[in-house]
């Protein structure tokens, strides 16, 4: 299979599962979300906060590593939430959440439909701290959250979701996504 195979396939593969969620194109018509492949390759960076194993993509696990060390030595500790997710993991997500009750509208603020997170590139970080929740809007209000937004960008990291973000989401100042830059690596 070619690539513009592939694509089409992936593509296919993204509108069947989101027909199967329920999840009409008019709840993403108006956003500007761009569809993610999955990431062929990852690379280990060590358990998350849920005790698991985490992945990204060799450039970003480089940059998320790096990162971490910096905000280390200036007596800051970051704690990796999650890192990459797959399709299938992101429908997993969504399907828990509507069976809980939410209605589309209030899970597609939340969480990106599948197909769409920036989890699936391997490149996003959801980081946390500790003394506040994961997740939580309150990462705001920490040394972590500072540090981040003083010297992400040297690592190659942005934070995606600001407050009013374009794409719709609630604001997330746990989530960064690597972009590459500063010697870390390709993207």
């Amino acid at each position: 299979m070619n690539r513009r195979q592939a694509g089409t396939a992936y593509r296919e593969r993204i509108e069947a599962l989101l027909a199967e969620l329920g999840l009409p194109a008019s709840l993403l018509a108006g956003r500007p979300l761009r569809l993610i492949p999955e990431a062929q390759r990852l690379a280990p960076v060590g358990l998350g906060t849920d005790g698991r194993d985490k992945l990204l993509t060799p450039g970003a696990a480089q940059a998320w590593l790096a990162l971490r060390d910096a905000a280390a030595r200036d007596g800051v500790g970051l704690l990796l939430i999650s890192g990459f997710r797959s399709v299938d993991y992101q429908a997993a997500l969504i399907r828990a959440k509507l069976a809980r009750g939410l209605s589309a509208e209030e899970v597609l603020r939340i969480n990106a439909p599948p197909g769409y997170s920036e989890h699936h590139s391997g490149r996003a970080v959801d980081i946390g701290c500790a003394g506040v929740a994961a997740l939580d809007e309150a990462f705001e209000t920490t040394p972590a959250y500072e540090w981040l937004c003083r010297n992400a960008a040297e690592h190659g990291f942005r934070m995606s979701y600001p407050r009013g973000n374009r794409q719709g989401y609630l604001y997330e100042p746990w989530h960064w996504f690597h972009q590459g830059g500063s010697g870390t690596g390709k993207p």
